[in-house]
C-alpha cells in the first residue's frame, strides 16, 4: 500500500511494469531439461548460466512476477527503485574475480558506475566519519579522525586480508567429500588464527579499547544484519574488504543484472520463467527427479537446484519424510533466520543534481553502543531507531536522469521486527487495512525525520513514497520471517558443514546466500560453487578457467576475498 506522509495518499498500489523474464505457461515448456533451478536470485542465475555455458539446458523457475531475487527493481508512479542492490564492491576496472565473473555472466554487457570516493559515511549521533575508497585513503582518513591509531587500523586491515586468504579453503570444504573434513579441520586448527571463529567485537577488542574507533570500523554491520558483538568476524571482514576499493552501482539500475544474465541461459536452450511457483520437489526414492508446479504440471530433470533458502527447501519444497530421513530437520535447528527490515522508497520531482543528493551511503546511529540501542528497539518499537541506512540510487546511476527526466529517488532502510506486523500476515498485499497503514505511516514519518536532519533541503520536496515491511519480503521473496540475508552470520554459521551445494538427496543441490555468505557477490560465488559441484573437477575447472581468464589473475585473486 502506498504511504505518502506529506500528501497522505491512500490510493491502492499499482503493479510494477518492470518485468524481467518470461511468464510461465505449461505449454511454453520446451521438452526435457538437464537441470531445474528454483529461484532466480543471483545464486540461481549464476548456477544456471554456468551450467548453460557447460552445455546444459537449464530451466529457472521464479514465483515472483520478475526475475532477479533481491537484485530485482520495480517502478511505480514514474519512479524506479532497487530492493537490495544498494552498492557492489570489487567491480572496478581492476580485474578482480567479482568483476570477471560479472563480465562472463553478462557477456560484458553489465556496466558499473563508481560512487563518491567516500562510499560510506558513518554517523554516530552528531559526529560523522568517512570510509574512503582505496587502502591508503581509507587509513589516512581514519588516522586523521583517530590520531595515534594508525598501527591499530593497519593491524585491522591485516586481519581482514587474512580472512580473504582463508576463504578458498572454506569454499573447497564445500566441494570436497565429507570424509575430507577431518583433514581440513586439522589444517585449520594448526594454521588458522584463532580470531576467525570469534565475533567482530571480540577481534577488534583484541586490537584496541577505543570504542568509538571500533564503532566506526564496524559501522557497516547493517550489510549483514548482525551487530558486532553477535556477528562473525568472517562476514564482517568479507564485507569490509569487498568495499575497501570503493562502491559501484549497475548502470541502468539493478534489474540490468538479471536482464544481462538471462540471455546466456537462453542461448543454451533454457529459459527463465516468472509467475512459476514450485509446489514440491519430486523424488524417486532418495533421488530428485524434477518438480511439481502449483498448477499441477510435473517437470522432469535429473538435477534440481534450490536457491530458495534452506528453510524453504527442507521445510516446504522437499517432502517432510525425506527431510527428516536426511537429517535436515535436525540441521535447521542449528541456524536462525537473519534480520528483517522496513524500507521507505521515496520519489522526488527534481533531479539528484538539483537536490544535492550524494553518491555516498549514510549510516545513522544514535550512539556507538549498537547492541544496547538495538536491544531497546526490538523490545519497544517506539524506542529510538538504532540503525537508519540512506541510499540515493538515482544519484548513483548515470542513466537515471535520461530514463526518468526531472526525477530522483531515495531509499531508507531500518530494522523491522516481523512480530510487529505478523497479525496482518493472512491479509492480501495492498489490502491490509487502516491499522496496518497507520503503523506504516508512523515508521515512514520517523524515517523521514532522519532524512531531513541530514538533508534539510528535502523537506517539502517529496512527491511519493511507500514503505515495505517484513510482510512485503515474505510476499514477494518468500522469506517467511521477512529476513533479507538468509541465515544469521554468527560465528557458528561458518562451522556448519551441511551448508554445502550437494545435499544428501541425490540430484538435489543448493545455491544462494545460505551456502556461502549474504550479499550479491556472496550469493553469486555460491552459484559458482554449486556449478562446480555439479560439473565435477574434470568439466568444472576448464569452465572456471574461461571465467577467470588469466593464470596471474587467478593466483592473485585466490589470496583475496572470495565473497
Amino acid at each position: 500500500m502506498i504511504v505518502s506522509p506529506e500528501s497522505h495518499d491512500r490510493s491502492a498500489p499499482r503493479p510494477s511494469r518492470l518485468r524481467i523474464g518470461r511468464r510461465y505457461r505449461a505449454n511454453r515448456l520446451d521438452g526435457r531439461y538437464d537441470a531445474i533451478v528454483i529461484g532466480s536470485g543471483i545464486g540461481g542465475l549464476t548456477t544456471a548460466a554456468l551450467l548453460s555455458a557447460a552445455g546444459k539446458k537449464v530451466l529457472v523457475l521464479e514465483q515472483h512476477y520478475t526475475a532477479g531475487g533481491f537484485t530485482h527493481a520495480y517502478d511505480r508512479n514514474g519512479y524506479e527503485w532497487d530492493v537490495g542492490v544498494h552498492y557492489i564492491g570489487d567491480v572496478g576496472e581492476h580485474p578482480t574475480m567479482t568483476r570477471q565473473l560479472f563480465d562472463f555472466l553478462s557477456a560484458g554487457k553489465l556496466h558499473w558506475a563508481p560512487m563518491d570516493d567516500t562510499y560510506d559515511r558513518i554517523c554516530l549521533g552528531d559526529e560523522q566519519f568517512d570510509l574512503r575508497a582505496g587502502r591508503g585513503a581509507f587509513v589516512d582518513e581514519l588516522v586523521r579522525r583517530f590520531p595515534g591509531e594508525r598501527h591499530v587500523i593497519e593491524q585491522y586491515l591485516e586481519r581482514i586480508v587474512a580472512v580473504g586468504r582463508a576463504m578458498p579453503l572454506i569454499t573447497l570444504e564445500k566441494l570436497l567429500p565429507n570424509w575430507c573434513g577431518r583433514f581440513t579441520r586439522l589444517w585449520k586448527a594448526l594454521r588458522w588464527p584463532g580470531y576467525l571463529n570469534k565475533t567482530t567485537y571480540e577481534v577488534l577488542r583484541e586490537l584496541t579499547d577505543n570504542e568509538k574507533l571500533i564503532a566506526v570500523l564496524t559501522g557497516q554491520w547493517g550489510d549483514n544484519g548482525m551487530t558486532p558483538k553477535t556477528g562473525s568476524f568472517i562476514i564482517h571482514a568479507l564485507i569490509a574488504k569487498h568495499y575497501l576499493y570503493g562502491g559501484y552501482y549497475p548502470v541502468g539500475g539493478a534489474s540490468k543484472i538479471a536482464e544481462t544474465i538471462i540471455p546466456q541461459i537462453q542461448s543454451g536452450g533454457g529459459e527463465v520463467f516468472t509467475y512459476a511457483e514450485v509446489e514440491t520437489i519430486l523424488l524417486d526414492g532418495n533421488r530428485a527427479r524434477g518438480v511439481r508446479m502449483a498448477d499441477g504440471t510435473e517437470i522432469e530433470a535429473p538435477l534440481v537446484v534450490s536457491g530458495a533458502g534452506v528453510f524453504n527447501t527442507f521445510e516446504k519444497l522437499l517432502p517432510q519424510s525425506a527431510s527428516e530421513h536426511a537429517g535436515y530437520f535436525r540441521d535447521l535447528n542449528t541456524v536462525k533466520p537473519s534480520m528483517a527490515h522496513v524500507c521507505l522508497y521515496i520519489g522526488l520531482q527534481r533531479t539528484a543534481e538539483e537536490l544535492g543528493l550524494p553518491r555516498t551511503n549514510y549510516w545513522l546511529y544514535p550512539s556507538a553502543d549498537y547492541e544496547s540501542d538495538m536491544r531497546r528497539f526490538l523490545d519497544d518499537r517506539d524506542a529510538e531507531i538504532p540503525l537508519v541506512y540512506i541510499s540515493f540510487p538515482s544519484a548513483k546511476d548515470p542513466s537515471f536522469a535520461r530514463r526518468y527526466p526531472g526525477r530522483a529517488t531515495i531509499e531508507i532502510v531500518a530494522p523491522g521486527k516481523y512480530e510487529w506486523f505478523a497479525q496482518w500476515h493472512e491479509q492480501p498485499w495492498g489490502k491490509r487495512g487502516e491499522h496496518y497503514q497507520a503503523l506504516k505511516q508512523q515508521f515512514s514519518e520517523r524515517l523521514l525525520e532522519h532524512l531531513y536532519k541530514h538533508f534539510p533541503q528535502l523537506r517539502g520536496q517529496i512527491d511519493y513514497c511507500e514503505l515495505s515491511t517484513p510482510l512485503s519480503t515474505d510476499y514477494f521473496c518468500r522469506y517467511n520471517r521477512g529476513e533479507i540475508y538468509g541465515l544469521d552470520h554468527d560465528p557458528s554459521r561458518f562451522q556448519q558443514t551441511w551448508l554445502r551445494p550437494k545435499t544428501r538427496i541425490s540430484g538435489l543441490y543448493l545455491t544462494g546466500q545460505d551456502i556461502m555468505s549474504c550479499g550479491v557477490a556472496g550469493a553469486m560465488f555460491a552459484g559458482v560453487a554449486t556449478a562446480q559441484s555439479i560439473l565435477g573437477w574434470r568439466r568444472g575447472v576448464p569452465l572456471l578457467r574461461r571465467v577467470f581468464r588469466t593464470k596471474a589473475n587467478r593466483e592473485r585473486e585466490l589470496n583475496k576475498v572470495f565473497i
